[in-house]
């Protein structure tokens, strides 16, 4: 058994809209009220939840966005790329990984908003952990229409088609 399918085993991820694995972990027994949070929650929210998330070999995260931001934690396997296009068309790529000489973090923020997608930098995986703030709910989700994308960041096409589906 690979170290990848022993995560998803030992952790029990189940797969996840975005591709990839997930499980949530950690969901806030508390709430926000929707009178409380900015205009763009349709309801209330809890203070916040926490996800594992794997990507093995090919698998990637497409691009999607949601209401809230987002930290990204490195916890084992190789490095993860979090590819970002902000509301401006600023494209960065957000290095998760235990390498800081390579441009890797432990942690990295993905603002709320923006759209992202995420790959395994080396081949092999990539477990990591999500934190949201306020909590996630799949209200909040979008996936990228890949025509859309295109059409709004032509600029931006070779990791756009990577990292979104048709």
């Amino acid at each position: 058994m690979s170290k990848a399918a022993g995560w998803v085993e030992h952790l029990g991820l189940v797969k996840h809209p975005e591709g990839g694995w997930y499980k949530e972990v950690y969901r806030s027994a508390e709430s926000v009220d929707a009178a409380a949070l900015p205009e763009r929650f349709d309801g209330k929210r809890c203070f916040s939840t926490s996800i594992y998330f794997l990507l093995s070999g090919d698998e990637c995260s497409h691009f999607h966005r949601i209401k809230q931001d987002e930290l990204w934690h490195f916890y084992d396997g190789d490095g993860l790329s979090v590819h970002v296009i902000d509301a401006a068309g600023n494209y960065t790529v957000k290095k998760l990984g235990r390498h800081p000489e390579q441009g890797e973090a432990f942690q990295q923020l993905v603002a709320a908003g923006d759209w992202f997608g995420a790959q395994v930098t080396n081949g092999g995986y990539a477990l990591v952990g999500c934190t949201v703030a306020p909590g996630f709910d799949f209200a909040d989700f979008e996936m990228a229409d890949r025509h859309a994308l295109l059409a709004r960041f032509p600029q931006h096409r070779t990791v756009i088609e990577r990292l979104s589906r048709t």
